[in-house]
This record gives structure tokens, C-alpha cells and sequence, in this order.
């Protein structure tokens, strides 16, 4: 076990990620909410620490083994966690006690979308915009961002690669390079992304809500500026843009990766996985429709837009709401829960087996 390299990298981790305050320092600025100074003073500790990490082991190069990463992908997920309560804790708003702080920070970072935290919409901005950013950065696995970067300062990212990624997709390489494989599911990543707030953002969100959004309906977390989530906004068109773009986040990204580079959708329809995905989730919506209709829950265009945008959510492990599915009639809860044990396929940001 080389601890040298493995606190070396954690130390980069932890620097790297002190950069990432910078644009919720800029939202603070904007909005004026109060919460600049709490987010330059958590970058600064993170920051120190990471530095205080690296400094000493910086000269250090050894070979990284399969366990290595194995440890380094458990101890990123730690060691993040815990640095990402710090802008909750110091902010006056929420103000968060640690263990609310670091169940708060875990939740984002591993995409569960759980949350202690009440009044959204009443936090501020800058707040509210590292929830979701958390969210963001977790969906895709930033182990895989950071294979494209390590790279860059001589650490090898196989390792840690094999260590993140579930199922098949840990043996096979979309590009030559490691790293040019976790640039490429990034910048699908990204693209996906920016096109989701777009679409929210003609829809009728505000630019901020649609940038937010789209970090958790992407990146398949769930988190929302507002405690009524989805069902805020009242929008059959916005639950469409959330179904559409879950949907095409649950799916195995090196899909994603060879529809770009050989323009081509014909690979979709022969993926056994994707259809058995669908099967399952096809299932489940005309099941849900045909109770919430048959009970009398809703009438049937609301038991269509409501079974439908809930099954998807759960299922794909988003966990965005427009209704109490709790309170749903007969095997309804029970049905969706066992639908987000599936969760999403492997290579996505969703979860599940």
C-alpha cells in the first residue's frame, strides 16, 4: 500500500476541489446573499489542507496498484464528503450542526438526493447553488474527471478508473487513453447538461433554477431549490424535459459517446440492457397509470402525467417529485421502490444494482 502516493493525490483532490467555491462565491456576489465570506473562508481551509497534504509527499512517484485505487476511491468519497460540510456550517444560513453538514455533502456528492435541509427557497442563492453543483460533480463520478487531470501531474488513472466505474465498462476504453476516455464521458457530460438548462430555461424557468435543475436531473441526484422540487413549477412541459433528459442520463454514457463519434442511433435499439431498461420501466409507468385511474387517485390525464414523471424519477433513482407517492393506493410505493433497487443502467449517473 503506497500511503505516500495515496495522500499526495488526496491533497490534489482536496486543491482541486477548493476551486470549485469559486462560482458560488460569484453567485454570492450577484445576488448579494450574504454567504460570500463563508465560501472564501471554506476554500481557504480546503485549500490549506490539501496543500498541507500534498507538500510533503509531492516528490513522491510510485506506481499506483488495483487496491490503491480502491482505496483512493473510498477515501475521495470521505475525504470530500467531509470538506463539502465545511460552506454549510459556516454560513449563517442554513448553519448546519456537522452531522447535518456531512449528511448534507454526502448526499450530494454520491447523487442520493436525501436532505435535512427545510425552506429552500428562503437560503441563499450561493447555497443553494452549491447543493446542486455537489450533485453535479458526483453524477458522472469526479473519479473520472480526475483520471483526466492526474494524468496532467504525473499519476497514473487507470487505478483509480477501474475503481469507480461499475460493471463491464471498468475493462474497456472508449479512446486509447484513460484519459481521453474521461474527457470524452465529460464532455457529454457537459453537453448533456447545457442542453437540459436550455430547455427548462425556454420552458419557463429563471436561468438560475434551469442551470440548477439541469446539475440534478443530469447528473440524477434529485436536489431542488424548492421543497415542493418539480411540482413547484406546476409544468407539464417542464416534467417532459425532466423525464426526457433522466432518461437519457440512466443510459449507459458510452452509448452516448459512440452516437457521437459515428453519428449513428442505430446502436440504441440493439443494446440488450437499454431494452431490457425500458421494458421494466414500460412496465412499471402502465401499471402505475392503470391503479392511480382504476382507484380514482387522479382522473386519467393527471394519473398518465403524475404515474408517469414519478415512475421515471424513482426509477431512474432521481427522486424529483410532483406528488405524494407515499399515499399512492395498494402496491404502488412498493412497486417503486423496487424499481429504483434496478435504478439506472451501468455507465450512467443513476443508481441501483
Amino acid at each position: 500500500m503506497h500511503l505516500t502516493v495515496i495522500a499526495r493525490i488526496l491533497g490534489i483532490f482536496l486543491m482541486l476541489f477548493s476551486i470549485t467555491m469559486v462560482p458560488p462565491i460569484i453567485i454570492s456576489v450577484i445576488y448579494d446573499d450574504g454567504a460570500t465570506d463563508a465560501f472564501i473562508t471554506a476554500m481557504l481551509l480546503i485549500l490549506g489542507i490539501g496543500f498541507t497534504s500534498w507538500l510533503p509527499v509531492r516528490r513522491v512517484h510510485e506506481e499506483l496498484r488495483t487496491r490503491d485505487g480502491f482505496l483512493i476511491a473510498a477515501l475521495f468519497w470521505l475525504t470530500l464528503g467531509l470538506a463539502g460540510t465545511l460552506p454549510f456550517m459556516i454560513a449563517d444560513k442554513p448553519g448546519l450542526d456537522f452531522a447535518d453538514a456531512f449528511f448534507e455533502s454526502l448526499s450530494g456528492w454520491t447523487t442520493t438526493g436525501a436532505t435535512v435541509m427545510t425552506g429552500l427557497e428562503y437560503l441563499p442563492k450561493s447555497i443553494l447553488w452549491y447543493r446542486q453543483q455537489l450533485q453535479w460533480m458526483g453524477g458522472m463520478g469526479i473519479i473520472v474527471l480526475a483520471v483526466a487531470i492526474l494524468p496532467m501531474l504525473g499519476i497514473g488513472g487507470m487505478q483509480l478508473y477501474r475503481a469507480e466505474m461499475p460493471g463491464p465498462m471498468k475493462d474497456s476504453k472508449l479512446t486509447p487513453r484513460i484519459a481521453e476516455t474521461a474527457k470524452a464521458l465529460w464532455y457529454i457530460y457537459l453537453f448533456l447538461t447545457i442542453s437540459c438548462a436550455l430547455a427548462y430555461w425556454a420552458a419557463g424557468m429563471s436561468l438560475f433554477d434551469a442551470i440548477s435543475h439541469s446539475f440534478a436531473t443530469v447528473g440524477i441526484g434529485g436536489f431542488s431549490t424548492y421543497d415542493a422540487s418539480i411540482g413547484y413549477f406546476d409544468s407539464p412541459l417542464i416534467e417532459g424535459i425532466a423525464i426526457f433528459f433522466m432518461l437519457i442520463a440512466a443510459l449507459n454514457f458510452s452509448l452516448h459517446f459512440f452516437a457521437w463519434r459515428n453519428r449513428t442511433l442505430l446502436h440504441y435499439f440493439e443494446d440488450s440492457e437499454l431494452k431490457f431498461f425500458f421494458l421494466v420501466l414500460g412496465g412499471g409507468v402502465l401499471l402505475a397509470i392503470s391503479a392511480l385511474w382504476y382507484t380514482g387517485t387522479y382522473d386519467f390525464t393527471h394519473s398518465v402525467r403524475y404515474g408517469l414523471f414519478e415512475v421515471v424519477s424513482v426509477a431512474t433513482t432521481a427522486g424529483f417529485g410532483t406528488s405524494d407517492f407515499s399515499v399512492w393506493p395498494v402496491f404502488l410505493p412498493v412497486l417503486l421502490f423496487m424499481m429504483a433497487f434496478i435504478g439506472g443502467c451501468t455507465g450512467s449517473t443513476g443508481g441501483g444494482m
